[in-house]
């Protein structure tokens, strides 16, 4: 096997991995919700991410300062996404979480239409229906979805802005990913903390303990080493070496993984009409994402902020 087919097979396991990793990420962050509130453990996470990442600052110093407050803008958009994500989670079911986020690959044609005024195909338009009818089935065939629900749709809308946003930003941008990254973790810890100070229904408990609490911890570990630090490793590695419709494809097994990981850690249970909207979705997701790939070659994955970061 030559070098360069073996890097795209460790590509590969690699996207793979970094799906799995996200798809448990909701199990995982709901359980932690348990023990801490939602604004805190965004600033916990993404406080001790800052803190790992910080030596990659240092290149800021020759930045412009159009990236800076570009980059500080993306920085608020993945706030507002992790807000959504997270206090989403804390309402609703993890299998439905990680379901629902997928529709962020269908909605990101026609956010691009409205923001740079490319068309969605017809195939795309076909994805987005079937899309939509799956969310219906995973919310339970019902038209109007639970407040849990429609926060995680709105994380997965935002995360479609965040992919054209941060496109329009990085296109000359002469940060470092890390930098980037970096910064961006850094935003996202310093609004959570304000957020928590101005909002009087989220109270800033002291942090558990380590003795009485390890699961906690543990789950704490996991949300800053695994999907954080090493998924932005990984998918900077991977979409370097492999085709973007390879990437998107691979990466669009996250919310089947969620399911399995709600259903066989949590306890969750999905019907079969639930498991049916799933499958749907993530049909609409690999028809949408091939189809967009053979008519742009530019990258797409279902996290746009760590694409852009790793």
């Amino acid at each position: 096997m030559s070098k360069q087919k073996r890097l795209l097979w460790i590509s590969d396991l690699m996207l793979l991995a970094v799906a799995m990793v996200w798809g448990t990420s909701y199990g995982v962050a709901k359980g932690a919700l348990a023990f801490y509130p939602v604004l805190g453990l965004l600033a916990l996470r993404f406080g001790l991410t800052f803190v790992v990442l910080s030596p990659a600052l240092r290149s800021l110093r020759r930045a412009k300062a159009s990236e800076l407050i570009g980059t500080l803008g993306t920085g608020v958009l993945l706030l507002s996404i992790l807000l959504a994500e997270t206090f989403g989670i804390s309402l609703t079911r993890a299998s439905n979480a990680a379901f629902l986020i997928s529709l962020c690959v269908v909605l990101t044609p026609l956010v691009e239409w409205a923001l740079l005024r490319r068309k969605p195909s017809h195939v795309e338009r076909i994805a987005v229906v079937v899309s939509l009818a799956g969310a219906m089935l995973v919310s339970g065939g019902v038209f109007i979805p639970t407040a849990g629900d429609a926060l995680i749709l709105l994380a997965a809308l935002l995360r479609a802005l965040m992919m054209c946003v941060t496109r329009r930003v990085m296109h000359d941008s002469t940060l470092a990913p890390l930098s980037v990254t970096a910064v961006q973790a850094g935003t996202v810890a310093f609004g959570s903390v304000i957020a928590a100070l101005v909002c009087p229904s989220q109270p800033w408990p002291a942090l558990p303990t380590l003795a009485g609490h390890g699961s906690f911890w543990m789950s704490i570990g996991y949300l800053v080493a695994a999907c954080t630090l090493f998924a932005f490793f990984a998918q900077n590695f991977a979409v370097k070496r492999s085709s973007p419709t390879r990437v998107a494809l691979l990466m669009g097994s996250e919310p089947a993984f969620g399911a399995l990981f709600a259903y066989a850690w949590l306890g969750e249970h999905l019907s079969v009409w639930g498991w049916a909207g799933g499958g749907l979705m993530v049909f609409a997701s690999v028809l949408a994402t091939v189809r967009w790939q053979r008519r742009d070659s530019t990258s797409v994955d279902m996290h746009p902020v760590i694409s852009n970061e790793a």
